[in-house]
């Protein structure tokens, strides 16, 4: 299993790299549009909809979006676009992990579907804005998610005791979440350092955050990891809602794309609305 991770990851990191330094934002928001057809394909999947018909839906949401793309969509700035989905994650996020997997499967199938395509839809417009903002920038947004879940894996397996969520995701504990937020803490502070001493280019999420105000800076940091973990959570409820394991096997030793993504989903665009507020 390690291996065939390891081997997975490689691959991906050959694709990806290359599009995401290049100058322009065609490769990227490419590369990054086919990976989100096939986020939306796994969520149809993940929420009843046979192979085909989710497939149909994948490549579908994939030309609409292209041709907001081609009508020149990206051009704009989206700001209330932005301020509009915090309320929505966070009372989405709240109502999911409240009431529980069997209140998400009473939903109406086809308001679930609907819901998942749209904030999905616009992870990507945020995920594309965000490296027209600058490469540094989008890089501080990643290196946020990946940091705060990579320190909540080792802080849960050497401290974890209390369950976050049992009934959605057994393995996660609140140490493991708290060394995750610390992480988080541990890279933006040495990212600012970096850019006090002239390393960085001072265009990070970290440094925007800083700019408002040390109070309001760890404030939308810790806002930002903690939707980071409840973004996690959601889609844990919606796996374990249709009985999956994985939200696919796109990625061998990965599971899907929506596995890998997750996290990213509310945090990239509550990241721009911070940045644009």
């Amino acid at each position: 299993m390690l291996k065939q991770r390891l081997i997975t990851a490689l691959l991906m990191l050959a694709v990806v790299l290359p599009a995401l330094f290049y100058p322009r934002i065609e490769p990227f928001g490419a590369l990054s549009l086919l990976l989100i057809m096939a986020a939306c394909w796994e969520w149809s999947r993940l929420n009843g909809c046979r192979p085909v018909t989710a497939a149909l839906i994948g490549v579908g949401l994939g030309v609409l979006l292209l041709v907001f793309w081609s009508a020149g969509g990206l051009a704009h700035g989206w700001r209330v676009l932005w301020l509009a989905l915090a309320p929505v994650w966070v009372l989405l996020v709240v109502a999911m992990l409240s009431r529980g997997v069997a209140a998400w499967v009473a939903w109406p199938a086809a308001l679930r579907l609907v819901v998942g395509l749209t904030l999905i839809a616009c992870a990507w417009l945020a995920l594309v804005q965000a490296r027209q903002i600058g490469l540094e920038f989008l890089l501080s947004v990643l290196t946020l998610v990946w940091m705060a879940d990579v320190a909540a894996y080792f802080g849960g397996k050497t401290f974890g005791r209390r369950k976050l969520a049992p009934a959605v995701s057994p393995g996660k504990t609140w140490e493991g979440a708290i060394s995750g937020a610390l992480g988080v803490l541990l890279l933006a502070g040495v990212w600012l350092v970096a850019d006090a001493r002239g390393l960085g280019g001072g265009g990070s999420l970290y440094a925007r955050l800083w700019s408002l105000g040390p109070v309001l800076a760890l404030v939308s940091l810790s806002f930002l990891i903690a939707m980071s973990v409840a973004g996690d959570l959601v889609e844990s409820l919606v796996k374990r809602s249709a009985g999956a394991k994985d939200s696919s096997r796109l990625l061998p030793g990965h599971g899907g794309v929506l596995d890998r993504v997750d996290a990213l989903l509310p945090v990239l665009p509550l990241s721009m609305m911070l940045v644009t507020f």
